[in-house]
């Protein structure tokens, strides 16, 4: 279980809260507004209303024994600034700030931010990714070239065993996985067969796969 600080509970802060205490960890939630605690009391620890560009207020929460604090302050860029430059003087460890903007997202890393979110990028790049294939279900970047893909089953490869098509060797990539009726099976065996039925949870470099996958 881990210790959460969540600036901002806007959209992004508030859902975050929410499956972040599903998961089992402890949430504190904070902003200036009192409607936007309130609304995300049912996922929090506890909640406090105030400024978190004033430094005493940021003191007075015990900002250095969370383990992770988040910024998500999206409508007011400067705030997000000045927090994450005071969580990082006063010695918080672990900062993850929401960034809207690339020219945020650089700022808030300059200012010390240990991590930067970017969520309607993120988005934005799964969308274009899913929804321009007709062969890719789901798909996870890892770093910039880098990525999970979730993608069906090729026609030639059906009714072949995973070690028969041997997709490392031949296409540099590696399956991690199988999901058939709604369940993922990550021990691969060489004599899989493969059917229509399925799909593939592959990892590589992006080049390969959507050569592989024709995506």
């Amino acid at each position: 279980m881990k210790t959460i600080l969540m600036i901002g509970l806007g959209r992004f802060g508030r859902n975050t809260a929410r499956r972040l205490c599903e998961l089992g960890h402890e949430v504190m939630g904070v902003d200036r507004r009192r409607e936007s605690v309130e609304n995300a009391m049912r996922w929090l620890t506890s909640g406090q209303i105030g400024d978190s560009t004033d430094e005493k207020f940021l003191r007075s929460l015990g900002v250095r024994n969370f383990d992770i604090c988040f910024v998500s302050m999206g409508d007011d860029f400067k705030s997000s600034l000045v927090t994450t430059t005071l969580l990082k003087e006063l010695g918080v460890s672990y900062v993850v700030a929401v960034a809207e903007e690339d020219v945020q997202e650089y700022l808030l890393k300059r200012v010390g931010a240990d991590e930067v979110i970017y969520p309607q990028k993120q988005l934005g790049e799964w969308a274009a990714v899913k929804y321009s294939s007709d062969h890719v279900t789901d798909y996870f970047r890892i770093d910039g070239e880098c990525a999970v893909y979730e993608v069906d089953v090729p026609r030639k490869w059906i009714g072949h065993g995973i070690g028969e098509i041997d997709v490392r060797r031949r296409y540099g990539i590696s399956i991690i996985g199988i999901r058939e009726h709604g369940h993922t099976d990550v021990l691969i065996h060489p004599d899989t067969v493969l059917s229509g039925k399925m799909t593939l949870l592959v990892v590589g470099d992006d080049k390969k796969i959507q050569k592989c996958f024709r995506i």
